[in-house]
């Protein structure tokens, strides 16, 4: 066909009625390729497409596909069409299509993200079907269980751990209130996800901001604590705790607590009711969250370096494939690109089995600080943690309550940011055994034990007066309430401690590390007997994700400013 009108070109060149002579014979090609492309590439194109979508969607209801009621069009014959020359072009059809495709699945890309997967598996179909070489987008990818994005939660960590609650046994993060019917939540799988999509040299930056972040946070603590009402009550209760150790059996008692919390009630309120001990509590609860942002994170990347390397047969015998091909006698280039691979497997294999001890460094950077002598006001806070601990439990009852009524403003089902803070802060403090030495949750055993027996005991006592025995009734059943609660956040606070390695004071990781270091410095210096070198020294923990070694701490965090004026 194209070369009966490639004939018409020799006639047109000699028309002699159009100025310039060659305008006939462009409005001609322009004419001949326009038809070409409306009626024959365009339709194939479609086409095409609408095959490999019906193909790989197979579970969407579709029309009838039965070839032998609906009839089959084989479209390969065009693309086996070799490449036509017609004047001074050539028009390649299977190259045309080819293009085609490639433009509409990458933008479609752009537009879902997480129907990577489906357009991948359209592109394989499309070679194995028609022979059209495709070319990969190259566009990070995501699944649609993506959930809010590191990157996200990354730049707005301030708004993150105030607008979401942290659930320590399951590491989901679920959001507080929202305007719609649903809540957001966040596991460990959907940071996965966003690792694979930005790269593992993100989780280094996030832990970044999150220093950055409770740099800030720390300053208002140690305000709080410096100011002289908090300081006052706190050095008389330590006081009055130490001269009378032997009377109270070694045991806080729950009286002083309850006066320590309406003593701060009476400082004053905010305009939406909350004291200066629950603004406390807020902020102790929003650094927890931000170290179990950061342990989640450290999961995800376990997780996303487990399947990334799930297709590696042995880990502990990791065949070198550069060492095949220098064997085989290959080229450079193969040798390079084996060299990369082999460099990727051991990355991914060592961050697999070790990690970066991430809460590790953000005690290291802080702790010497807030254990020096500027900062003699911190040393009281374990003092305060009894408090703080009445206060949470007041507050979660509330907001469990809440749970099941209609107006569910304020309602939540967990808030473990608040003993992973208080754990972060007594380990930065090196204040566990001042804290244990209270024995607090022992006597708030015993306190709601005689409380209950004495309920029960009047409930029998009254059991003519109805009114009196239901409201005994109730009143027992709501200290064990408080009894399950304290207990759940004992629980909690202990599990917390063990990431902090609570079992070790600040003394004995010393001279843990310190007969470390003296170790590994003995066994680099011991010759062996036969004269040979010594044997090198262990080498550093990779950094979790393989991006590098983890990057050194930053400065610590600036004195507390001079206190604040009287609340």
């Amino acid at each position: 066909m194209f070369c009966a009108l490639r004939d018409c070109c020799g006639p047109l060149r000699l028309v002699c009625h159009e100025d310039p002579q060659d305008a006939l014979l462009e409005a001609f090609d322009k004419e001949v390729m326009a038809m070409l492309q409306e009626h024959i590439i365009s339709p194939l194109c479609r086409e095409i497409e609408t095959d490999l979508r019906l193909s790989i969607h197979s579970d969407v209801k579709q029309d009838d596909r039965n070839p032998y009621r609906a009839g089959l069009r084989d479209l390969s014959p065009f693309l086996r069409v070799r490449p036509i020359r017609f004047f001074d072009r050539f028009i390649d059809i299977k190259g045309q299509v080819t293009l085609y495709l490639d433009t509409t699945f990458y933008n479609t890309t752009t537009v879902a993200l997480h129907d990577w997967r489906k357009y991948g598996e359209m592109r394989n179909l499309a070679t194995q079907k028609y022979g059209l070489m495709m070319t990969e987008v190259h566009l990070p990818s995501q699944t649609i269980e993506q959930g809010l994005d590191v990157l996200e939660i990354m730049r707005n960590i301030h708004v993150f751990v105030s607008r979401y609650l942290y659930n320590l046994n399951n590491q989901v993060f679920v959001e507080r209130s929202s305007s719609s019917k649903f809540l957001n939540t966040i596991n460990i799988r959907h940071i996965a996800n966003s690792i694979r999509t930005h790269g593992t040299g993100i989780m280094n930056t996030t832990v970044n901001f999150t220093y950055q972040y409770l740099s800030k946070k720390f300053v208002i603590f140690s305000q709080f604590l410096f100011d002289e009402h908090i300081k006052a009550k706190l050095i008389k209760d330590i006081r009055h705790f130490k001269e009378s150790k032997a009377e109270l059996d070694q045991k806080y008692p729950f009286e002083r607590v309850e006066k320590f919390n309406k003593g701060i009630r009476k400082l004053g309120l905010t305009p939406d009711g909350l004291s200066y001990l629950d603004q406390f509590r807020i902020l102790i609860s929003q650094i927890g969250n931000a170290m179990g942002y950061v342990r989640m994170i450290r999961s995800g990347g376990l997780h996303c370096c487990s399947d990334a390397i799930r297709f590696v047969p042995d880990l502990e015998d990791i065949i070198s494939f550069e060492e095949l091909v220098a064997a085989e006698g290959l080229s450079k280039d193969t040798e390079t690109a084996t060299r990369c691979l082999d460099a990727a497997v051991s990355n991914l294999s060592k961050n697999f089995a070790e990690g970066t001890e991430y809460f590790k460094l953000l005690v290291d950077v802080f702790a010497p600080v807030f254990r020096g002598d500027k900062h003699k006001h911190l040393r009281n806070f374990y003092m305060i943690v009894p408090p703080l601990t009445l206060n949470f439990v007041e507050y979660i009852m509330a907001a469990k309550e809440k749970m099941g009524k209609k107006n569910k403003t304020g309602a939540a089902f967990t808030d473990d940011g608040f003993p992973m803070g208080i754990a972060y802060i007594l380990k930065l403090l090196d204040q566990y055994r001042d804290f244990d030495s209270l024995h607090w949750f022992q006597s708030l055993r015993e306190k709601y034990a005689r409380d209950v027996q004495a309920a029960r005991t009047s409930a029998q006592r009254q059991r003519q007066d109805e009114k009196l025995l239901q409201t005994m009734t109730l009143t027992a059943r709501r200290l064990d309430l408080y009894q399950l609660e304290f207990d759940q956040l004992f629980y909690s606070l202990s599990s917390a401690r063990i990431f902090f390695r609570a079992d070790k004071t600040a003394a004995e990781e010393t001279e843990e590390r310190e007969a470390r270091a003296e170790a590994s410095e003995a066994s680099a210096s011991t010759v062996p007997e036969t004269g040979g070198p010594a044997a090198p020294p262990p080498p550093p923990p990779p950094s979790a994700g393989g991006a590098g070694p983890p990057p050194p701490p930053p400065p610590p965090p600036p004195p507390p400013p001079p206190p604040p004026p009287p609340m």
